[in-house]
């Protein structure tokens, strides 16, 4: 019986040394800028894993922008009545996911299509705050052209402590006022990672764990990824729970580039992270 004891405690110990080197995040604070307005309604499911990750892992604090609907001209492929339903789903994910998870009493989700001028300015005034110890990493979750104005706003010699965190091609040159090389002239560190679509973009069935959950927090986040699922503007979703873009954010607050972050995460890994919290609080 003492043996098996011990090595009950040597498991616990060691599942809680795993579960503490899972976050690492590197120093410094995080913007997000996501679209979700565009045909594609990933960021749906997207913004409430960045969300419930931020706040899982205590890092919600380092939240210092965050935006949406940042597509500023709108597509053909969507109608305007349907674009004008995603700015309020969009909403809806980041106000409800923020006051079920909590954390975020400090943030105003900003819609950066109808609120522009305040967006800009807002991640303006992060960038102007940053420094060689505090850097900003911008999680490029959709256009880049939120991005490009808040730099042209700002201070210059503030972009050497910018770092812009991408995954996909798609969106760094989906912009219609500054491709991703215009982003870069501004001195600002490129971070790329794979494209998360491999490993975020799954089956349903691979989400059940959050939909049949008892906790109804991760209820809520499984109805903003079904949300987009169900969408009628585009077919590529069907069947698919996709936080994609999300992965971005679980490589920071794993460690990027500069402690090692993973840079291809799972369901897997976002399941262990919101469990872990979600049993302890």
């Amino acid at each position: 019986m003492r043996e098996l004891k011990l090595v009950l405690i040597g498991l616990l110990l060691t599942s809680c040394a795993v579960t503490s080197q899972t976050v690492n995040a590197p120093a410094g604070r995080i913007a997000i800028v996501a679209d979700g307005n565009s045909p594609d309604p990933d960021d749906l499911g997207g913004t409430a894993i960045s969300l419930a990750l931020l706040r899982a892992t205590g890092l919600e604090s380092r939240l210092v922008h965050y935006s949406h609907s940042c597509d500023l001209v709108r597509v053909n492929r969507i109608s305007e009545k349907a674009e004008k339903e995603r700015h309020a789903l969009m909403q809806s994910a980041c106000d409800v996911t923020a006051r079920r998870w909590g954390g975020f009493d400090e943030i105003t989700f900003l819609d950066a299509k109808w609120q522009l001028d305040e967006t800009i300015k807002d991640l303006a005034k992060a960038i102007n705050l940053s420094t060689e110890k505090d850097p900003l990493w911008i999680i490029e979750a959709g256009e880049p052209d939120i991005i490009g104005f808040a730099l042209e706003a700002s201070k210059k010699n503030k972009h050497k402590y910018v770092k812009v965190l991408t995954h996909h091609p798609a969106n760094d040159n989906a912009g219609d006022f500054y491709k991703w090389q215009q982003i870069l002239d501004f001195g600002v560190e490129e971070v790329r990672i794979p494209d998360q679509n491999i490993n975020l973009k799954a089956k349903l069935a691979d989400w059940d764990w959050a939909k049949n959950h008892k906790d109804e927090r991760l209820q809520q986040v499984w109805i903003q990824g079904k949300i987009a699922e169900n969408d009628d503007v585009v077919k590529f979703q069907k069947g698919s729970w996709d936080c994609s873009d999300a992965g971005m954010v679980l490589y920071w607050v794993t460690g990027a580039n500069q402690n090692n972050g993973l840079k291809m995460g799972t369901v897997t890994d976002v399941k262990n992270i919101l469990l872990e919290y979600v049993k302890r609080k």
